[in-house]
């Protein structure tokens, strides 16, 4: 069951979907409309069910606000019971679907989380205080205090909501450590590795699965050919999730160098004008593009991360919420990559930042070495195995 509330988590089960064994599994994914073209090519049987909007949930972290109400989650349990009442599976697999803390266990189906490492109460996190508003009105060095002081209280007004509608279907609450409610699973899988996200005291429970690539199942552009192969390649999404109307300054901000650019829109953008060194689409395969690159530009998310680290490809993310800042921790302390702010983003800082990343060789040196350490962890093999151990025959 996907949270339809970014791409990554609708492409993460699909990606999942794909590496199981057809003969041995029947494959549903219960997913909301609207994301219709992203299953093409796919054999799994899909399930419509609820998910809010990705407008209001990004409204909601931009606002530093709880992205779900007590009235939400009760309607996403009832959505996930009659899905699950219909299938009948011997597993659920969530991405992000919260509900399914309380909707897998009143069906008595074994549920399977899958979530970033940093988002666990097992792994240190290195919190920044975000593009909200105490970032806009204050300096970042301020707002960064006062930002980690209040989030104890901020995690914990994130986890009432859950916490309630658990109480309403007689179940325990999870108390007030917003990664205890991310992270509320018989089994929990992180989509990365522990090179980069280490835990400590990490429960039989819980696992790394390694990093889950999918790209959106989209051609080539015609354009794609005539790419200049004489000088390094651009590649810059801002994804579902991203800063979308940042998209034309970063154009503009790279429109000077000597480099040949390809961005995706996500379908978020439509671009007035293109600089001539540019060339845009709604959508790019994503895992071709970072193969395709010198360096990838993105909002810091994970899945465009792990596409370009797989790729061996360094990464300037251009984060604005919460998510985006841990990944990125992991990807600057590797040395594969650079972190800029949303909310200070200038065009100077972001070209001469894309100038250092396609100049130093040591970005490039170290999203290699990413590179060899993601080769190790075969996430479709590491699922499998689990899957094997948790049904009974």
């Amino acid at each position: 069951m996907a949270e339809a509330v970014t791409l990554a988590h609708v492409g993460r089960p699909l990606a999942l979907a794909a590496t199981l064994d057809r003969g041995r599994y029947d494959v549903h994914i219960g997913c909301a409309p609207g994301f219709e073209m992203f299953f093409k090519g796919s054999d799994v049987r899909s399930w419509g069910i609820t998910s809010i909007s990705s407008a209001r949930f990004l409204a909601a972290l931009a606002a530093g606000k709880p992205v779900y109400d007590a009235a939400t989650l009760r309607g996403y349990v009832e959505d996930d019971l009659r899905v699950l009442n219909q299938v009948r599976p011997d597993v659920v697999i969530g991405d992000f679907r919260l509900s399914l803390s309380i909707s897998a266990r009143l069906a008595r189906v074994p549920y399977v989380g899958v979530i970033n490492a940093y988002w666990s109460p097992h792994v240190r996190q290195h919190y920044r205080v975000p593009a909200i508003g105490l970032s806009r009105v204050l300096p970042i060095a301020i707002a960064d205090r006062l930002f980690k002081l209040a989030r104890p209280l901020a995690f914990a007004l994130h986890s009432v909501p859950l916490n309630r509608v658990r109480r309403a279907y007689g179940l325990a609450p999870l108390g007030h450590d917003l990664r205890r409610v991310y992270t509320d699973a018989d089994q929990v899988l992180y989509a990365d590795i522990p090179e980069m996200f280490p835990a400590t005291d990490l429960p039989a429970t819980h696992g790394y699965l390694g990093p889950v690539t999918w790209s959106p199942p989209t051609g080539l552009p015609d354009w794609w050919d005539a790419l200049p192969a004489d000088k390094p390649v651009v590649y810059v999404t801002l994804g579902s999730s991203g800063q979308g109307a940042l998209l034309p300054r970063v154009l503009q901000a790279l429109a000077p160098l000597p480099v040949g650019v390809v961005a995706a829109t996500a379908g978020k953008v439509d671009m007035q004008a293109v600089p001539p060194n540019a060339r845009v689409a709604a959508y790019l395969p994503g895992i071709a593009a970072a193969r395709r690159a010198s360096l990838v530009v993105c909002n810091g998310g994970s899945p465009t991360s792990q596409q370009a680290l797989s790729a061996c490809v360094p990464v300037l993310g251009i984060a604005g919420n919460l998510d985006q800042y841990l990944n990125m921790h992991g990807v600057v302390a590797s040395g594969a990559g650079a972190l800029l702010r949303s909310d200070r983003l200038s065009e100077d800082g972001l070209r001469r930042a894309a100038i250092d990343l396609l100049e130093q060789p040591g970005a490039k040196a170290c999203a290699r070495k990413v590179a060899e350490q993601f080769v190790r962890y075969d996430a479709g093999a590491r699922l499998s195995a689990l899957l094997l151990k948790l049904l009974p025959w």
